[in-house]
């Protein structure tokens, strides 16, 4: 996964001169009409910190505008210049959207597997709370008992964790 979080940044940073957040920021700010930066980071799930440092770069590279509300002055609004609108369209998806894509294309069962996995994996990283839901959300998940069985029956200590949340 690291090694194709990296592969995916490089190439971004070499084709379009961008971060991953900076794409995702763009792509947001692309789909939703007068947004502020607190409800940018919001969304995005990054800190207004990070944000802030993100629509700096955008800014200053002249990807992204901001502009004071006509209506209510107090608040800044966020909307890409035509070169911004033209390095959204012309970037690629970002990794964690071509990741669902591809999630979203598994059995139910690998997916439900897969998402069960994961939570395991930041629980080992000792990561604490983790809300796996933005991220693996494709529906209700509906495993095949067979899937699942025949995955525990080679991990006893997954059906332990099993038995023991029951």
């Amino acid at each position: 996964m690291t090694r194709a979080i990296d592969l995916h940044s490089r190439q971004l940073a070499k084709q379009h001169e961008l971060t991953g957040p900076q794409l995702v920021c763009l792509r947001q700010i692309h789909r939703e009409e007068e947004t502020s930066p607190t409800k940018l980071a919001r969304t995005v799930s990054l800190s207004q910190a990070t944000v802030t440092g993100i629509l700096d770069r955008l800014e200053r590279d002249g990807l992204v505008r901001r502009e004071r509300s006509a209506r209510d002055k107090r608040k800044v609004l966020l909307s890409l210049t035509d070169k911004g609108l033209k390095l959204v369209r012309a970037a690629p998806s970002p990794l964690s959207e071509e990741f669902r894509s591809r999630l979203a294309s598994l059995p139910e069962g690998e997916q439900a597997m897969i998402d069960w996995i994961l939570r395991r994996v930041v629980e080992m990283m000792e990561a604490g709370d983790f809300d796996a839901s933005p991220l693996m959300s494709t529906g209700p998940a509906t495993a095949q008992a067979g899937d699942i069985a025949d995955f525990l029956e080679h991990d006893p200590a997954a059906q332990d964790d099993v038995d023991a949340a029951e």
